[in-house]
Parts: structure tokens; sequence; C-alpha cells
């Protein structure tokens, strides 16, 4: 007979995967809690999520053996968490982690008291000894010796784990800064400049990105240089921005055929990904392409915009509205095996037109991985149109031809699995994607997009009855977990961007009563900051203020700047006053560290660059506004409107037939103009500039 564990009743696809282990699974919850209490047992929690590879090797080759889950049920209350779901358990239990070992990863495997400290963890361990790492079985045996014969050590080290995580919060106080002094000027050029450099310094000018492998997106680290180059009219900054998205774009982490990119890359080349795609990493990617074609207007940078987001739109959308979280990397238990060719599958397929998709995909017979062959880019299209003797016309149809061929083979394999839950934060950030998008390329089906997207996260996520709270995660028509900080701080960042691209206010009074919410449940009342976990939530074991861009932005990051830009929008000085605070706080750190706190970096600049209040009225401001959206102006404040109103921004404004643009500094405006480059003018002006 199949086993059935607890976990048979989550929604989370990563939980499900393991509902019929032969381990007693239990999911978070009371339930599991309350056992360990009566049985004085040791919790193990054991975190990962649906598209984590090593989270599936250890699946097989432990928690799916008879011996290994009859030692864990009988010795440990074991607990399975999906990180996506609970970030909050994820956060702390990782903090213990790279305590305990300086180093952290998927799957997290914790051993905690059964009041839920830890004392000791680990991530992937084997079956059987192997690349230094003790066995899963020998570790278990280990932690059931101290349980039993050490146990006072163990209560020590939990205390003093918790101790150590409680201590990382001080990093949100103010007070722990060296102050910044009234007699410095805050804002300067060359804190900018030093930040530039420093990321420079650890650019790969042969390859793209930073650093060596693997590589990651770091599309915070990309957008910093892009506005850089920008405000202070910089090449290298820009052209570095530009050649990594070039070389992302071109490689094999990048899905040559349906588009997408994978969460990292194995090797300094772009060439072998960690193949799974995550709806975060394709938000935030197409976000920074957006900027980057605004900036130069490079053809193969909109290409890149329609293409990531067209894998999404087509391939990961719930059908009711809202977007699933992520794509596997394996199927059939192999990484890859979904995306990797053949040669002779593709001579087959393409029969005359498989030797130039072949020569633009680099393709061989030996392969370029493991035998196999990962589609990407190794030289221009011109030179290989031109090595066939074919125009660029021919070529474009000709690899366009071959690409949907080889799609729809493609389809025909076992798809990696879906992880079909819906996540608030992340598809709030898609929000913000699509309005930029939208900005940026002027096609309306990403606006309704946005648009459609917001209305749903509205219908599904509410917590009715409870002022503006929400719900982190749905599937299945239940809502559940509430919300935490970057669920919020990215949904108030949604609502200002759609509010720019529609020009309906109502966006931003659900913005204000969002931060309202935030500021009454999430505020540290002894620092600027905000907790990650509402004031409400009582099943962890401490609330953690996380400032840190991790994959996703910096939840207080973000809400910085959110504060700032809403306190304009509204007149409200505390708020501005509170984004000040916040980027003061941090300044230290993101000025040595720009890698690590690109959001809290980019604010600064912005700053530097000066925030421009740009206000668009009149009775035909639909075309003004799309021109000003598609200019690339990072630091501003923007609002759009066709009737007299009273918002501090447009107040005294002209709403006459001719629309009218204004550009404003601390609510003090220049002359109104009737043009895109009159404004531009006025941008690039000295008395506009520092």
């Amino acid at each position: 007979m199949k086993h059935q564990n607890e976990l048979i009743n989550e929604t989370s696809p990563y939980l499900l995967q393991h509902a019929y282990n032969p381990v007693n699974w239990f999911p978070w919850g009371e339930k599991a809690l309350t056992l360990a209490k009566e049985k004085d047992l040791p919790i193990l929690v054991s975190i990962g999520y649906s598209a984590c590879h090593w989270c599936h090797v250890m699946e097989r080759e432990s928690f799916e053996n008879e011996k290994v889950a009859a030692y864990m049920n009988e010795h440990f209350v074991n607990i399975k968490i999906d990180r996506e779901e609970r970030p909050d358990l994820d956060h702390v239990y990782m903090d213990a982690l790279q305590a305990i070992s300086g180093s952290g990863g998927w799957p997290l495997n914790m051993f905690l008291t059964p009041d839920g400290r830890p004392f000791y963890g680990g991530t992937y361990f084997p079956p059987e000894k192997a690349f230094n790492r003790a066995s899963w079985l020998d570790v278990l045996h280990s932690m059931t010796d101290v349980w039993i014969n050490k146990r006072d050590e163990a209560e020590q080290q939990a205390n003093t784990l918790v101790e150590h995580i409680k201590k990382s919060n001080s990093f949100g106080d103010a007070k722990s800064f060296v102050p910044i002094t009234e007699t410095v000027e805050f804002f300067n050029k060359d804190d900018c400049r030093l930040m530039k450099t420093i990321l420079l310094k650890a650019a790969d000018t042969t390859d793209g990105g930073f650093g060596k492998a693997p590589k990651f997106l770091q599309t915070f680290s990309l957008q910093y240089l892009l506005q850089y180059a920008h405000l202070f009219n910089d090449d290298s900054a820009k052209k570095h921005a530009v050649f990594t998205l070039q070389k992302m774009l071109e490689g094999g982490i990048y899905d040559q055929l349906a588009g997408g990119i994978s969460r990292y890359s194995t090797d300094v080349q772009w060439l072998v990904p960690h193949f799974e795609k995550m709806l975060y990493d394709n938000a935030l990617f197409s976000g920074v392409l957006c900027e980057a074609y605004q900036l130069t207007g490079e053809k193969f940078l909109a290409d890149g915009i329609r293409s990531t987001l067209g894998f999404f739109m087509n391939e990961m959308k719930h059908p009711e509205g809202g977007y699933y979280t992520a794509l596997d990397a394996d199927s059939e238990g192999e990484e890859g095996k979904y995306y990797v060719w053949q040669k002779q599958e593709i001579e087959t397929l393409l029969a005359e037109d498989a030797a130039l998709f072949c020569a633009f995909y680099n393709i061989t017979e030996e392969g370029n991985w493991e035998g196999k062959n990962i589609l990407n880019i190794q030289s221009p299209a011109a030179i290989i149109a031109e090595k066939f003797t074919i125009t660029s016309e021919d070529f474009d149809f000709r690899i366009n031809k071959g690409k949907q061929i080889l799609l729809n083979f493609r389809k025909k394999r076992t798809r990696p699995g879906t992880d079909d839950k819906i996540l608030l934060g992340n598809n709030a950030l898609l929000i913000t994607a699509f309005c930029k998008a939208y900005a940026a390329l002027k096609e309306e089906s990403y606006k309704k997009a946005a648009v459609d997207l917001y209305e749903f996260l509205l219908q599904k996520f509410k917590n009715e009855g409870e002022g503006e709270a929400f719900f982190h995660t749905f599937k299945n028509e239940e809502a559940k977990y509430p919300a935490f900080l970057d669920d919020y701080a990215y949904l108030i960042q949604a609502c200002i961007h759609l509010q720019e691209i529609t020009s309906d206010q109502e966006y931003l009074i659900k913005a204000k009563e969002l931060t309202e919410y935030v500021l009454k449940n999430f505020r540290d009342e002894e620092s600027p900051f905000f907790y990650y976990t509402n004031k409400d939530q009582k099943d962890i074991v401490v609330r953690k203020i996380d400032l840190y861009d991790g994959a996703t932005p910096s939840a207080n990051g973000i809400m910085a700047h959110n504060l700032y830009y809403l306190g304009i929008v509204f007149d409200y000085t505390s708020w501005r006053s509170t984004a000040m605070d916040m980027l003061k706080s941090v300044f230290n750190a993101f000025k040595k560290y720009p890698t690590s706190f690109g959001v809290w970096a980019s604010i600064y600049l912005l700053h530097t660059g000066g925030i421009n209040e740009v206000v668009i009225t009149g009775q035909q401001i639909s075309q003004l506004l799309s021109e000003v959206l598609s200019e690339f102006i990072p630091n501003k404040v923007l609002q759009s409107s066709t009737m007299v109103n009273d918002w501090p921004l447009m107040q005294n404004k002209d709403f006459l037939e001719q629309s009218k643009i204004y550009l404003c500094r601390n609510y003090s405006c220049k002359q109104p103009v009737e043009t895109l480059s009159d404004l531009q003018h006025m941008l690039k002006s000295p008395d506009n500039l520092i």
C-alpha cells in the first residue's frame, strides 16, 4: 500500500511532492508543534521548493528510503516547509544555518527544540558519506545522541543561535551606524561614483555579469549602472550593463525557443544554467531590459522583453488570471532534459535548414554539455547570414521557422513540473514589469495585462473584513498565510506604476491605504525600518528585519522608495522623513557593498540626481503621456490627469484643451511646456542637474 502522510491535504506543489514519502511529514502548524512538545522530541524541519534540484535528489535518496524514514519517524517530529509559502520561517532558519556553517542553500535541513529554536542544521546530505559530507543517517544518529545525552549543549546552542538572529536585527537600528552629520552634504556624486567603481571592479568584461561562477542575474546592480549612466552620462556603466544583458539573452541561461531566463548559470559564459525558471527572476529581468531599451533603443532588448514576458503570458498563466511561481529544472528525474538537443534530432526535424540553425545556435555532434547541446548564440546573425550567403530577411525567416518546429517538437516531451501556486509578491513584481514594458514599447497588451493582474490579486488575495490585510499565497481557490512585508512593498510599488501608465489616481489611493497598513502592522518602534512579519504573527521565534537584497529586492528598500514617492504625492513630510532616515541608516553599508544593497544604492543615486516631479495636464494627454513614459527618467514622480483636482502636485495647474507638462522640484515648477523635446531640454538644463 502506498504511504500517505499529513501533507496530502496541502496545496503547495512542493509539499504534495512529499505527501507519499514514508517519512511521516507534517506541515508547519499547531498540530506538529504540539506533538513535539508532548513527546519531547526534536523537530526536523526540511525546507525547499518545487523547482529545487537537490531537494528532489535528497527526496529520492533518503526521504523515500523505508529504513531512513523509519528512523526519522521514531526520533523526530518531521516538518516540511515550502520556503515560498513561508519565507519568514526560511529566513530565520537560514540565518541559523549561516551562523553554523557560513553558507546556506536548499534543501535546508534544520534541527529544532520542541519550541522551535534551532540548534543544528545543514543543506543536502548524501545517503552515504561522500563529497566531504556525512551521510544523512549519520547526521540523524548524531542528532539523536545530542538530544538524549547532551541535551544541555543543544539547549545552549539553541539559545545562542536565537540571540544571534535577534542581534542581526540591530543592523536595522539607525543608532548602530556612524551618524550622518548635518554639516556634511548627504547626497553627492563622489559616493555614487565610488559605488559604480566597486561594481565595475567586480565586472566580468569578457562574458558580462559580475564575478565568477555560479553567476546570478544581479539585476539590481545592472539597474544601478543603467541609472548611473543616464544621470551622469557615463559610457562605461552603460556599456557593461547592456553588454551583460546581451550575453545573457544569447546564452544557454536564456531559453532560445520559448523565452524566459533561468535562475543562474553554473559557468562564467552563461552557457549551462540551473534550468529552473522563476517568476520573480523573469519579472525583474524584464524590468531591467525595459530600462536598458529606454536608454539605448537597441532592438535586441525589445525582442528580449517580448520574449521573456511572452513566455509567462503564454505558458504560466492561471485560467482566471495570476501567474504561476516556477517551472522545475528537472523532468523525468534529469535536470535540463526538456531543453537539450542532439544534433541528429535537429537535422531530422529541420532538414535543409539544419546546417544554418546549428551554426547559429552552436550545435555540434559532440555537444556543448554532457554530450548534448544547449542552444546558445556565439556569433552575430549577420556573420552567419553572410557565411550562408543569404539575406537578413531570409535568415530571420528560416531561423524563426526552425525555432517553431523545435518548439512544437519539444512540447511533446515530458514537461518539467510547474509550481502552480500564485504568490502575491511575485505577481506584484510582474505588474511592475508589465507597466515598464508598456512604457518602453507602447504596446497596449502590457497595460491590459498589468491592470488585469492587479484586479486578480485584489479579488483572490484580499482578506475581507481585515482592512488592507492580504494573504500571501493562492491555489485551488484558497488564499492563505498572512502577507509579508515584501508582498505589501511590491504591491504598493505596482500601484505606483499602474497610476503612472493609466492616469488613474485610485491606484495611488490604494497605495496610500496599503502603506498606512504597513506602518501600523510592520513598523519597528526602535528604528525607521519594518519587520518582515506583521505584529500579530505568533508562530516564529524571531521577527526579522531584512535589509539586504536577495533574489528579490529588499522589502525595506522598496518601502523607503514607496514612502518617499507617496510622501511627495500626498505631501506627507513624515513619510519622506522616514524614507530618509531609512536611507541614512543603511548608507555606510550600501556605499561599501552595493552588490548586496543594490536597491538602496539606486535610491541614493536617484536622490543625488534629484527627484523630478513631472505633471501632465489637459484634455488630450494620452499621446503626450505615452511619449513621456517611453523616455528614461528613473528619478521621477509622475502624475497626469485630464480633470482639475486638488492633489498637491496638481494644484494651480492648467487643465485646458492643450496638454502641458510641468517639471517641478519640491513643488516649485518651471513654466509648462507642450512637447517631450521641451521636457528633455529642461531635464538637461544646468539648473536641473547637480
